[in-house]
């Protein structure tokens, strides 16, 4: 199976590929992508595969059985067509900006609270993130965004690596997930923000911290037990 092409390279925006197979005329297997499937909290891409000069639009993403589906929204591609395809990039770029930020606050949240993330949304004017905490309040949870935006102003590069499942279990650090690593996966990979963090994650990203601009609290909300919430814009 070829590596979807967002895992190493998440600023591809057209890309050549051949149809595998076609359900029902508007459910598509390629045989390499980038468009990125929901799933970890964010939202699956948008675009166009190519045919000749017939545009099908992507309406939906996600992976099934492994593999990588792509809804479109007409029927007229056959499995063998030689296709091109194009990303909404303004809107998946919107999306690689609030996940880097989103490592950037768990890093910070680990750190200094010992808190695992429990949840999380990203959308294209906010993002929501649900974390464990046992010590909190609104006060310390803005402090640490504070600590977020002063350390996105050293502009750290956001690189990728891969790890065997073996190599983090021995980093438990590196999976910042409350449920913890997916059984079936044997290797897994690694996204690093300069020397100051790494976690296992499998979505899009930036490529300098400074591409987040600004992070803003717009809400927090204590919802039980160790149980926080809260929900930050980009400015």
């Amino acid at each position: 199976m070829v590596r979807a092409l967002y895992m190493d390279d998440s600023y591809l925006k057209t890309w050549k590929a051949k149809v595998s197979s076609v359900k029902d005329g508007k459910y598509i297997i390629l045989d390499k992508t980038a468009f990125y499937p929901k799933g970890g909290g964010q939202p699956w891409d948008e675009g166009y595969i190519i045919k000749d000069d017939e545009k099908f639009k992507v309406v939906y993403v996600g992976k099934f059985a492994g593999r990588i589906s792509h809804e479109i929204d007409k029927a007229g591609l056959k499995e063998g067509d030689e296709v091109s395809c194009e990303l909404n990039w303004e809107r998946r770029y919107t999306y690689m900006r609030y996940h880097t930020a989103s490592h950037l606050i768990s890093n910070i949240l680990y750190k200094r609270a010992n808190a695992k993330i429990t949840g999380n949304q990203i959308e294209l004017d906010k993002t929501r993130m649900d974390f464990s905490m046992i010590d909190y309040s609104p006060e310390k949870l803005r402090s640490y965004v504070d600590e977020a935006n002063r350390i996105i102003e050293q502009d750290l590069p956001i690189t990728i690596d891969y790890m065997s499942k073996e190599e983090v279990l021995g980093k438990p650090e590196l999976a910042r997930l409350a449920a913890g690593l997916p059984e079936n996966i044997k290797e897994f990979r690694i996204v690093k923000i300069g020397d100051i963090d790494e976690q296992v994650d499998g979505g899009t990203h930036i490529n300098h911290l400074n591409e987040i601009g600004k992070i803003e609290v717009t809400k927090t909300v204590n919802k039980g037990k160790n149980n926080r919430r809260m929900y930050f814009i980009l400015k």
